[in-house]
């Protein structure tokens, strides 16, 4: 395990040293976007954008999109302030380090995305390709600076964390960052799977418990993360549930069998439902998975949590690392 561990943070180094330029808040690659030079038209699922020369000032509308612009090597101009004041994840920590910052510029998104503040820093693009806000967005977005953003609206619930790096990178004139940081990710997985053979063909189920419900967070559209990179795969009730229609009634808690389940309790006791009271609850009780100890609790408090349900281009390797002790523990059982 401790090879394994090391060599996650091996690679974790690699794919967020993806240059070395001269300005932290404007560091970016020389190469063009893939295929040929700029000006490249981006189609999304609101319109149009053109990028007319390679971009340096990068602004960002989401943590996922910071993770992107981070795992390419860049420091955006300004960010959403995700962390709110609490400590700074320790992937994007890393990821920071190694790009010579101590801290982001940022903006407060309590009330959604601050257009004055992202205008202020002049960006030559603006990342959203990893947010839920962008039809209310794109339209004051826009007027600011190319948007890059999803080409279908039903991909900020389904996209791959691959794909959106993708297409921030060709934008970006960094596709081949972007597959370095994408086979980087993949040889941690590919390594954490070997090393771990139980995991194949285990079923799996998510679970995260919120203040207004209980969550079947690993539903059949969800990117599956690292799960099934692992060699897990979703179980048979996952079609039941989408991204919108989520919610397990304590009737139903059933459905959240499979040969391992994993539970996160990110709001604490504001959950609707205790650690304790989940676990003295009768029905959940009689889950297979519950009988023979195949069960794990997932902490939150180190955002592996929200890593697992939102994976992105900087946390994937990171996560590799944490999750495959509390699976490996959870296959075992007793």
């Amino acid at each position: 395990m401790k090879k394994l561990v090391a060599a996650a943070a091996a690679c974790l180094a690699l794919v967020t040293a993806c240059s070395a330029p001269e300005r932290p808040a404007e560091k970016a690659a020389a190469a063009g976007p893939a295929g040929g030079a700029y000006p490249v038209t981006l189609t999304n699922a609101w319109g149009q954008d053109t990028i007319d020369k390679k971009p340096l000032r990068v602004a960002t509308v989401s943590d996922g999109d910071t993770s992107i612009a981070l795992a390419l090597g860049l420091v955006p101009v300004i960010t959403p302030d995700a962390e709110d004041g609490g400590a700074i994840p320790e992937y994007k920590k890393r990821a920071m380090d190694k790009l010579g910052v101590s801290s982001l510029k940022t903006y407060d998104d309590t009330d959604g995305t601050d257009y004055e503040a992202i205008a202020a820093e002049a960006p030559d693009v603006i990342l959203g390709v990893n947010t839920w806000g962008m039809d209310t967005d794109y339209a004051k977005l826009a007027p600011i600076a190319p948007v890059v953003t999803y080409a279908q609206k039903k991909d900020a619930d389904t996209l791959p964390w691959q794909e959106r790096l993708k297409v921030a990178a060709k934008a970006l004139g960094m596709s081949a960052e972007a597959e370095a940081v994408i086979g980087a990710n993949r040889k941690v997985i590919a390594d954490a799977a070997a090393a771990n053979p139980a995991f194949r063909g285990k079923t799996y189920t998510y679970v995260v418990v919120h203040p207004e419900q209980i969550t079947f967070m690993s539903y059949a559209g969800q990117d599956p993360g690292i799960f099934e990179d692992l060699g897990l795969r979703k179980t048979a009730n996952a079609a039941g549930y989408t991204a919108k229609d989520n919610g397990v009634s304590l009737e139903n808690l059933d459905q959240l069998d499979a040969d391992v389940v994993l539970v996160t309790y990110p709001f604490g006791d504001k959950g609707l439902l205790s650690a304790s009271e989940l676990a003295g609850n009768k029905l959940f009780q009689s889950l297979e998975a519950v009988k023979n100890k195949h069960v794990a609790v997932v902490p939150a408090e180190n955002t592996l949590s929200s890593a697992i349900a939102y994976p992105d281009a900087l946390s994937s390797s990171w996560v590799v690392e944490q999750l495959t002790p509390i699976l490996a523990k959870a296959v075992a059982g007793g």
